[in-house]
């Protein structure tokens, strides 16, 4: 009986020591606000230096980011964004947002219940002081009007072309094929970006739109620091202060890049793009 026991308890250590400690598939989401503070973002205005949070547009409020404008401010051009600390090219990125108060003044009829996650951003710190808008896939958040049909999940894309199968699209905006969501209720947009090989925009878990292949247009960029035509594999994450106030309350991460080596505590199995300096054993 002794043998047996010592056996089976043989058997049971080497099990555990013959598997990742983690359950390889858990998936780890990390989210992207810590529902205190700005510390790990920083933001960019149109004529504004690198870290000024002009006029308190962007905050965090009872666990909510908010992008805010006051009743008596009114636009003179001065677009925002709000950059996270690190960039990615492989993940999912999930945000629970909802569209609440009035567009600021003299704000443009299309930037009306109007944000985006803008996805594969160039460095902010390579952004110049008037540029009102950073290199970018902007999956763009539209809100309806109560009325009129107009669809979310669309892409725009600042100096950048992308790929709708073999075509190379130059339109500026293209509407994905979600419906119009009304009103003032939280939902939740997706998006899944692979690198520069697929990126798909999701609403309700649902795609709406796929494309692929996205290059620099650099007619309008410092052509020492951007190429023509280079493709973009990956980049950095911000949203938009564009006259719409938004709230978000929740934006997370899954990182799709990491260690793909099944002997290892850190392998997990939803890794597409391996990393061994991600690989602990």
């Amino acid at each position: 009986m002794f043998r047996i026991l010592l056996f089976s308890l043989l058997l049971s250590f080497l099990s555990c020591n013959n598997s990742p400690k983690e359950n390889p598939g858990q998936e780890d989401w990390i989210s992207l606000y810590n529902g205190i503070d700005l510390n790990d973002w920083t933001p960019k205005f149109a004529n504004s230096e690198l870290g000024v949070n002009y006029k308190d547009r962007f905050i965090v409020e009872k666990g909510i980011l908010k992008v805010q404008y006051a009743l008596q401010d009114s636009f003179h051009g001065n677009f925002g964004h709000l950059f996270y600390k690190d960039s990615f090219s492989h993940y999912r990125l999930k945000a629970q947002y909802r569209f609440l108060g009035e567009q600021q003044v003299n704000g443009p009829g299309w930037a009306y219940r109007n944000n985006g996650l803008m996805l594969h951003c160039q460095d902010p710190k390579t952004m110049t002081l008037e540029q009102e808008f950073p290199l970018s896939l902007e999956a763009q958040l539209l809100g309806g009007n109560g009325t009129e049909e107009r669809p979310t999940a669309n892409l725009c894309t600042p100096h950048t072309h992308v790929s709708f199968g073999p075509k190379l699209e130059k339109t500026h905006c293209i509407n994905s094929n979600s419906k119009t969501y009304h009103g003032d209720e939280w939902y939740e947009a997706e998006v899944l970006v692979l690198g520069d090989s697929l990126i798909q925009h999701l609403m309700e878990g649902q795609v709406v739109l796929e494309y692929s292949k996205p290059i620099v247009d650099a007619a309008e960029l410092d052509k020492s620091l951007f190429t023509d035509g280079a493709k973009i594999k990956d980049g950095y994450i911000s949203i938009q202060a564009e006259t719409a106030p938004i709230e978000f309350k929740s934006i997370t991460l899954l990182d799709l890049c990491g260690c793909m080596d099944k002997k290892a505590k850190t392998y997990k199995n939803y890794f597409v793009k391996h990393d061994s300096t991600k690989c602990e054993y």
